[in-house]
């Protein structure tokens, strides 16, 4: 549908099972991409929990999944995104495998170190800034670099969300890194469309995968609710009635890869079901 035969992507953050780094990459291997798959590849102490990150064999189940659903090319690599060594060496070992790099989707983040901000600890607020902040950064400088030499332009979808347009409660360090990503995206795109990069962000509502699960349970409890009432709230603040599916994340993330979008970058793309609409 979308041409992307022959192109290359790493996708981070998508080593877990029906998590949306593993719809968008599982997309883009339909559409004929060769994928990377990227995560931390273990756990590692409270801020890196098993609900949190893919160890290297639950990322290889998910890549064998997709090799034998999709007949892709699926590589795993496991980086910790906010180490500088490891994301260049993340980026040189895919062109090094597979050739090329011509799209980055920049989806690993912490979303699930959530508290009020008077009780948020300071490493918890640096873990989820160098993640979801500093781990796009990273990421991004070294992908660009060899799309520059490439020379065929090239694609970086950051992976932001509605709290990159609205604050949440419970979530101040999240919201920041998230807003943080749109000013990224917005910066990226000036520096690199003279190289015919794009460099766009999607902003997910709520969407329903492992991840979403616990934070469906955590604030739940929270608020003092049943879950099947948490749910029922949220829903109705959703005009289409229903929460998102890592399909709808996959289904943006492959368009703005494909050459249909090569005349949009800068933007913050609403994907919420009407939810968020600023």
């Amino acid at each position: 549908m979308y041409e992307l035969n022959g192109k290359v992507a790493i996708v981070t953050g998508a080593g877990r099972h029906s998590g949306l780094g593993e719809g968008m990459a599982r997309r883009l291997a339909n559409e004929g991409c060769s994928v990377v798959i990227a995560d931390l590849g273990h756990t590692e102490g409270e801020f890196f929990p098993a609900h949190g990150v893919a160890t290297t064999d639950e990322m290889e189940e998910v890549a064998q999944a997709m090799r034998d659903d999709t007949g892709a090319q699926v590589r795993t690599i496991a980086c910790d995104v906010r180490d500088e060594a490891q994301v260049e060496n993340m980026v040189a070992t895919t062109v090094a495998e597979l050739g090329r790099l011509d799209v980055l989707v920049n989806n690993a983040g912490i979303g699930y170190l959530m508290q009020l901000i008077v009780d948020t600890p300071v490493a918890e607020w640096d873990a989820v800034l160098d993640v979801n902040l500093k781990g796009t950064f990273l990421c991004t400088k070294f992908a660009a670099r060899h799309m520059i030499d490439q020379g065929e332009g090239g694609r970086i979808i950051n992976i932001a969300s509605q709290a990159a347009k609205s604050g949440f409660p419970y979530a101040s360090a999240y919201t920041s890194s998230k807003h943080g990503i749109i000013g990224f995206t917005r910066s990226a795109a000036l520096e690199l469309g003279s190289h015919g990069i794009t460099v766009n962000a999607i902003c997910p509502n709520h969407v329903t995968t492992g991840l979403g699960a616990w934070q469906n349970e955590h604030f739940s409890k929270i608020l003092g609710l049943t879950l099947d009432d948490y749910l029922d709230g949220m829903k109705s603040r959703i005009p289409m009635g229903r929460t998102g599916q890592p399909d709808d994340i996959g289904n943006a993330c492959a368009w703005l890869a494909s050459d249909e979008a090569g005349y949009i970058t800068g933007e913050a793309l609403n994907v919420s079901g009407g939810e968020e609409y600023h």
